[in-house]
């Protein structure tokens, strides 16, 4: 289904749920082999895969400590990380790699600030990461990820008991509810493994698209420099556009539905389709598949909606609003250093970006 309205019902849907425990016989039944591939993304128990009351304690337990004052405070953060990177980028040898030179490192600091990672551990933390994403990997492989990931978290949450800080880890530990009830050990690495994983995959693929998107429309390019458009007008066509996850694993219908016409039995899984949704031409027109800042309505799902709406998309945006604006002030020369055809898109039917973004800086 490539509807926007058709996904934006399914999202909204009680009758569509994401606890595989509940409400995917596959799943609850053992007959998913312990090395399949995206096995963590549906067995992980966080608010991601919760449903319900459950769902509703969890992101309830996780928004007292993910507060829109906590964002607000990483601004001078994330200015300060963008100056340091444009200078590193300045003094580079010519071209370079975007991606892995500037879309990569300010969400993976950010996110590693924000959760008191410690700076040994954040080169391994991106690794593993990476591995949750590429869905090319083998089983093998995949599983192997899975346990150091594992490792990473359990050894972030004992640190964080021995010692809490001002960080978000230290505050999933510690918030309770009204009746007292806190997130217990498996929510709490689970929810990190969430937090962390979405929290700089996802703003990653929007500044590499974004850039990408501007380097290759550049009379777009100068409107925003001459002002007749703002950089937040790039952010959301840019998540229409190309919306940085693609497809995410999975919903379960909890009954016989019916989405879109298309008739969904009890128990099947049903994988939300994102950046299809952006393109929508009952939408967004005959040119839905073009990139047009100047586009009156740019709506997407590039978050999510309903209940699952992405806590993390105020972040990401305050990222992005800061970063690139930054970068093209600083090298406003800047040109792909390949022919656009010539990206390579990321190994992955979840994460929408680039395996890199070489460019001429000067």
């Amino acid at each position: 289904m490539t509807r926007q309205e058709t996904l934006r019902e399914l999202l909204g849907d009680p009758r569509v749920s994401k606890d595989p425990r509940q409400h995917w016989p596959a799943f609850s039944n053992g007959e998913l082999p312990a090395d399949w591939p995206l096995h963590l993304w549906v067995s992980v128990q966080n608010m991601f895969t919760a449903y319900g009351g459950d769902h509703r304690r969890l992101r309830s337990l996780v928004s007292k400590a993910f507060t829109p004052r906590r964002v607000a405070a990483m601004r001078p953060w994330i200015e300060q990380i963008t100056e340091q990177l444009l200078d590193r980028l300045d003094a580079a040898e010519q071209p370079v790699d975007l991606r892995e030179g500037f879309a990569y490192p300010i969400p993976i600091e950010v996110i590693c600030q924000l959760f008191g990672v410690p700076a040994g551990a954040r080169s391994r933390l991106r690794k593993v990461v990476d591995g949750v994403f590429d869905t090319s990997v083998t089983a093998e492989a995949a599983q192997a990820n899975v346990v150091q990931l594992y490792g990473i978290m359990h050894e972030l949450v004992a640190a964080k008991r021995e010692t809490p800080g001002d960080d978000l880890t230290s505050g999933l530990i510690a918030v309770s509810e009204d009746d007292g009830s806190k997130l217990d050990e498996a929510e709490l690495v689970d929810t990190l493994i969430l937090m962390i994983s979405a929290g700089y995959e996802t703003t990653v693929n929007l500044l590499d698209q974004a850039i990408t998107a501007l380097l290759t429309h550049p009379e777009q390019l100068a409107a925003v420099r001459a002002g007749t458009s703002g950089w937040m007008d790039v952010i959301e066509e840019t998540l229409r556009w190309q919306a940085p996850i693609a497809n995410l694993p999975l919903r379960y219908a909890v009954e016989d539905i019916e989405v879109g016409g298309v008739p969904i039995r009890k128990g099947e899984a049903i994988l939300a389709g994102y950046a299809a949704a952006g393109r929508d031409r009952s939408v967004h027109g005959d040119t839905a598949d073009e990139f047009d800042i100047t586009r009156a309505d740019k709506t997407h799902l590039a978050f999510g909606h309903g209940v699952h709406y992405c806590l993390g998309s105020p972040l990401a945006r305050m990222e992005a609003e800061i970063a690139l604006p930054a970068l093209f002030a600083r090298f406003p020369a800047m040109e792909l250093a390949v022919a656009p055809h010539e990206l390579e898109p990321s190994q992955s039917f979840i994460s929408n970006g680039h395996r890199s973004l070489p460019v001429r800086l000067k």
